[in-house]
């Protein structure tokens, strides 16, 4: 799609009534799907060569040119059988555990995030990895909405069948789709995002911000009038690292 001529208010300030965000390595310092993949086959109590064999399978798979598409849909195939509840339990638990770590949030993204909502803009979560894993992300954050990967459940268990991944182009559409239902047009929206998958996701709005040294998203926020933001490998946000913590006393927002 063509790109959205750019806001005069570079900066997000009240500009700003809708701001996405990408996830990984964008808000938070790691990949959760891997993460947390880890962490559940742990605490199901599978040996350690369990996990060592799932990505290492998903990872040669990348490397011989398997579509994201299709390795994300792998991805959650080693999730069918097990109870949605236990699932998201473990999320909760992940997150827990990697942000008492003092190192998963990543500080310019975190801060630009409540920035937006101090201003009063609506934030969108939009990822490829799955509610179990942003939830938690979501409710800590503030976050009012999640645009993500829904992988099936019937009956209460994971099925294994992912209808829909959320890369790519699809990233782009889902945010159309919201700005539509929130009635914000596209110089009022911002969005973030670190990798060149997130290209359709800036282009679609006024306000592209581009986290980290990418190429690709690099040279539309230049041509965008767009910002960009230290990456989570940068000198800079290593070094505020552990600036991030709780946020003050605000109530979470409801996630939908």
């Amino acid at each position: 799609m063509p790109a959205v001529p750019i806001s005069p208010d570079s900066e997000g300030g009240s500009g700003v009534d809708l701001a996405f965000f990408d996830v990984d390595e964008t808000l938070i310092t790691v990949k959760s799907m891997f993460r947390f993949l880890e962490f559940h086959f742990r605490e199901r109590g599978l040996a350690p060569s369990a996990y060592a064999d799932a990505a290492g399978d998903l990872r040669a798979k990348a490397a011989a040119g398997v579509s994201r598409r299709e390795t994300n849909r792998e991805f959650y195939r080693h999730f069918a059988g097990r109870p949605a509840e236990e699932v998201f339990a473990h999320g909760r638990a992940w997150f827990d555990a990697e942000l008492a770590s003092g190192t998963l949030l990543h500080p310019p993204a975190v801060e630009a995030l409540r920035r937006h909502r101090r201003e009063g803009a609506v934030i969108a979560l939009v990822s490829g990895s799955f509610r179990p894993c942003l939830q938690p992300v979501a409710q800590f954050l503030g976050a009012d909405e999640i645009l993500c990967s829904e992988p099936e459940i019937v009956g209460g268990y994971f099925t294994g069948h992912l209808e829909r991944a959320v890369i790519g182009p699809e990233k782009g559409r889902l945010a159309r789709e919201l700005m539509a239902r929130h009635a914000v047009p596209a110089p009022r929206a911002a969005a973030y995002g670190d990798h060149a998958s997130d290209l359709d996701l800036l282009r679609s709005v006024g306000h592209p911000v581009a986290v980290g040294d990418d190429l690709v998203l690099g040279a539309h926020v230049t041509r965008a009038g767009g910002r960009t933001l230290p990456g989570i490998g940068s000198g800079a946000a290593a070094g505020a690292g552990r600036a991030i913590g709780r946020p003050g006393t605000s109530p979470p927002t409801p996630v939908r």
